[in-house]
């Protein structure tokens, strides 16, 4: 089975896929009444997680396309934090099958129980990721994104009134991504995530028990503890430069 984690999810191959020229045409936009702006989402958005220490919530996955084979799901927990210097991430897979991705800010190991193996490779491997980026607070929407309103054709009429969803344009001419659509609250929190390659494939994570700031009373110790981990006995352990 292939991991569920890919590295351009999240610009996950974790950066977010090539720029629309400004002659290209115009991507079609949903109905919206709303009157704030995508930009001001983007910004109150950008805001409210620049503000946090740490973040962490259970998440749902599910990948789907031509070009992914079939159908994946997948569940676990993922975890942020940064301060000092550092940005760190663990991002566990429950089903179907155990996968741990740790950083601790220098050390990037991907675990996969059905392949017993851990790659481990420097964590400048995931420093472009969207996902990763974001929620440890070194990305930046408004100058890695043009920020528009859904695209019709991902998001219907029939969404929840209480969620606004804008849309990401990667401005890189180097990203794997075609597109990704956030799905945000009314105070400033991420419920769904989709991202689309440029094979139209699709990923998408729904969030919930999502918590602000849980790590603030921690230990440095606990926290070693948290954004590490040592694989089985047995595991084939691969390291990557890049």
């Amino acid at each position: 089975m292939k991991p569920l984690f890919r590295l351009h999810l999240l610009t996950l191959a974790l950066s977010l896929a090539a720029l629309l020229a400004a002659s290209g045409p115009t991507p079609a936009l949903a109905a919206d009444a709303s009157p704030e702006p995508p930009g001001a989402v983007a910004a109150r958005l950008q805001q409210r997680y620049d503000a946090m220490h740490s973040l962490s919530f259970a998440f749902t996955q599910s990948t789907e396309g031509e070009m992914a084979g079939r159908p994946r799901r997948g569940s676990g927990r993922a975890v942020f934090l940064k301060g000092d210097g550092k940005r760190q991430m663990r991002w566990d897979y429950d089903s179907p099958e155990k996968q741990v991705l740790v950083s601790d800010g220098e050390i990037f190991s991907m675990y996969f129980e059905n392949l017993q193996q851990m790659i481990v490779s420097p964590a400048r491997t995931i420093e472009e990721d969207m996902t990763y980026s974001f929620f440890t607070g070194s990305g930046r929407l408004a100058e890695n994104f043009a920020i528009l309103g859904p695209n019709k054709n991902i998001v219907d009429g029939e969404e929840d009134p209480g969620l606004r969803v804008i849309q990401l344009m990667p401005r890189s001419t180097e990203s794997q991504v075609q597109d990704i659509h956030l799905w945000v609250t009314a105070d400033s929190l991420i419920r769904r995530i989709e991202i689309r390659d440029q094979f139209d494939t699709r990923t998408i994570l729904t969030l919930s028990d999502i918590r602000e700031n849980p790590l603030a009373d921690e230990s440095g110790e606990a926290l070693s503890a948290l954004f590490s981990f040592s694989p089985p006995q047995g595991t084939e352990i691969i390291h990557q430069d890049e």
